[in-house]
């Protein structure tokens, strides 16, 4: 294999610390332990790029697990081993628990299906995670002859532990410093590269998944949905690369697993681990009917209470499951969280208490192809850097940077700042570290658009108070308003209920006898200069007249068009997008003046506005001589609100009840008239 530039960077950045990803793959089902297990001993032994090691260290690696795992029915063997040789070596998970009879503690082994082995209380003091859902370690395990005679002696008993995990104090400070190495987007590659997923391979969208998959990791109480295809790796990440995290398959469980065990006092998942994954969502369900109200509590507030007094825990919420039918399909028949068990699915207020949803379907599925074979940080390593970044915060050195729009509840709100801190957390994890204004705008867009897609879901089950989904933000005091859609919820070549980004607006041609209607998009970008240049190559002569009329009344009309703005010192670039057979561009002057006035104001426009008009160069608006037609046409492409000139009222005067009554028609005067009804309040 070649090391590229990343692999380069990280050999540098953090020695001792990475691992060829594709190394795993000679082992990872071919012995009953996790990944990050497996990486576990690649760290130790093939943490370099030196090929010659590498080697050395896969065979010593491969050794030990053979010699240390206990597959299914070798368990006798093992036992065997440990009576003739007096102790063996395992690789296994271990848990521990006091015997108040004997008032000692005993281990449970299960890969040997011993529960009942002896262990020293300082051993368990210095591990007490065994107390709390175990961990994987290396064990030695010793067997005792004279012990094995005593009546209900324990023969069995553990001399010597190495967890398989970090416990260094130092690896945020390691990881701190190895970060400066990297540019934002070689750092996202190689966190990508880093749970063993291959960055070149993946679209942009795609990423963005693979990266909000980490969030619950580094952002505490984090709750996700994430539904889409099967076969794309959903629950991969929560099974195989951390030891914090747990994952309930099948969905089935208990409350007093899940939270607290009212008659022993052990706390439950949410407890003891960073992230519980829910396989199969569908199928989730709990032994008792308050589960899920217990369940919907715990993820607003952190807090369950069962017993005497409220208990709290930080453990991140994860839904996953599959769509039976692609997703447009899964919209027309309902809603986005159509495949979550009945007493979640059409419960706006468990929908309110999930962070983001995170659109499974933008994640390829999974081939030899999208697994890497480049290096990323040893699992072990990132587990222990992520939970130890779950006591960090970046938020509220950014905040002030950030103005989001008036759309946005409390809890959207509460929920768009968890997903960005974690982001943050991910992307620049040093807090002295500045956060650039490329990372907070990407971080904001991403945040913003995983819990819109809750929104719209209780938008679409029909209650009134979420019917507000136009989310956007504002970065710093000179920052443009940018609305932020869900791509899944329109076509490209329709008129979706968004506002527009400044500079571009939906019109229809009014057309002539050669050519039907159509319907078009206007994008206007405006920089230092001046003129207006069309991008279009070659621009089609009846578009360039119409751009020629609507710069001229841009340039005689500028005071009360645009106020103090001087448009004769902007450059403005130009360009026409057909979405039907009309090509020409002919009789849009109206809608390219609105979209130079609202780039050059930095001022959007109003969502679902379709713009009809045909200017001359004295000022004046023709007569719309097919008025009906265009508005038939507007609302077959989705337009909610259709923006017409006062000499076409009589035409409309015809159209038929039932289409008046599916489209808001506005009658506009002059050019000032119509650029006020146009743009945003």
């Amino acid at each position: 294999m070649e090391l590229d530039k990343i692999d380069r960077i990280a050999s540098e950045a953090f020695e001792g610390y990475i691992v060829r990803k594709d190394l795993l793959e000679q082992f990872r089902k071919t012995y009953p332990v996790p990944t990050y297990v497996i990486e576990f001993l690649l760290g130790r032994y093939c943490a370099t790029i030196d090929e010659e090691e590498i080697q050395e260290g896969l065979e010593i690696v491969k050794r030990q697990l053979q010699d240390r795992t206990v597959r299914p029915g070798e368990e006798e063997y093992f036992k065997s081993k440990a009576r003739e040789k007096g102790s063996i070596k395992i690789i296994d998970i271990i848990t521990a628990k006091l015997d108040s009879r004997t008032d000692s503690y005993v281990a449970y082994l299960p890969s040997l299906r011993l529960n009942n082995v002896r262990i020293s209380p300082e051993m368990v003091s210095a591990n007490d995670r065994m107390l709390t859902g175990g961990f994987y370690a290396e064990i030695e395990v010793e067997y005792d002859n004279a012990i094995a005679q005593e009546n209900s002696g324990r023969p069995f008993g553990i001399t010597s532990l190495r967890p398989i995990q970090l416990s260094q104090r130092s690896v945020l400070d390691i990881l701190y410093k190895g970060r400066e190495f990297f540019t934002l987007e070689e750092w996202k590659d190689f966190l990508i590269r880093s749970v063993g997923m291959e960055p070149t391979a993946l679209s942009e969208r795609a990423k963005n998944v693979l990266l909000v998959r980490m969030i619950p990791f580094v952002e505490r109480n984090y709750n996700v949905v994430e539904l889409g295809p099967r076969g794309t790796g959903k629950s991969h990440l929560y099974q195989q690369i951390s030891p914090y995290s747990h994952l309930v398959s099948g969905g089935k469980t208990t409350v007093s697993k899940m939270f607290v065990n009212l008659g022993s006092g052990e706390r439950g998942l949410v407890c003891k681990y960073d992230v519980v994954c829910f396989d199969e969502v569908s199928g989730v369900s709990f032994d008792q009917k308050d589960g899920v109200n217990i369940m919907k509590g715990y993820m607003e507030s952190g807090e369950f209470s069962r017993g005497k007094e409220p208990i709290r825990a930080d453990g991140g919420v994860v839904l996953v499951g599959n769509f039976d039918v692609d997703v447009e399909h899964q919209q027309r028949i309902g809603h986005l969280f159509g495949p979550l068990p009945p007493e979640m699915r059409d419960d706006t207020a468990f929908m309110d208490r999930i962070h983001a949803f995170v659109p499974g379907w933008d994640f390829p599925k999974l081939n030899k192809a999208y697994f890497t074979n480049h290096f990323g940080l040893v699992s072990d390593f990132l587990a222990e850097c992520w939970t130890r970044l779950r006591d960090n915060s970046r938020i509220s050195s950014v905040l002030p940077r950030v103005d989001f729009g008036g759309a946005l509840s409390g809890r959207d709100t509460t929920a768009v700042h968890k997903t960005l801190n974690g982001l943050l957390k991910l992307m620049q994890p040093n807090p002295v570290e500045p956060i650039s204004d490329e990372l907070l705008d990407w971080a904001v867009k991403v945040s913003l658009e995983y819990r819109r897609r809750v929104k719209e879901q209780q938008k679409r089950i029909g209650s009134a108070e979420f019917r507000n989904t136009h989310f956007s933000y504002r970065i710093g005091l000179e920052g443009v308003e940018t609305f932020v859609n869900t791509p899944e919820l329109h076509s490209e070549n329709t008129i979706g209920e968004d506002p527009q980004p400044p500079g571009q607006v939906w019109t229809i041609n009014t057309s002539g006898q050669d050519e039907p209607a159509g319907l078009y998009k206007i994008e206007v970008n405006v920089g230092p200069g001046s003129g207006v240049k069309i991008l279009n190559r070659p621009a089609p002569a009846q578009f360039q007249e119409s751009v020629r009329i609507a710069e001229q009344n841009l340039y005689s009309k500028t005071k009360e068009l645009v106020g103090d703005r001087d448009p004769r010192s902007h450059e403005f670039s130009v360009q026409l997008r057909s979405f039907d057979a009309s090509k020409s561009g002919g009789g849009v002057g109206m809608g390219v003046l609105v979209s130079l006035c609202s780039a050059l104001l930095e001022r959007s426009l109003k969502g679902g506005l379709l713009i009809v008009g045909h200017l001359n160069l004295g000022g004046s608006i023709d007569l719309v001589y097919n008025a009906v037609n265009l508005a038939e046409l507007a609302i077959e492409k989705g337009a909610t609100t259709l923006l017409v000139p006062l000499n076409s009222r009589r035409q409309l005067n015809e159209l038929s009840d039932d289409m008046i009554t599916k489209i808001n028609i506005q009658y506009y005067t002059d050019l000032k008239d119509c650029l006020l009804k146009a743009l945003m309040d």
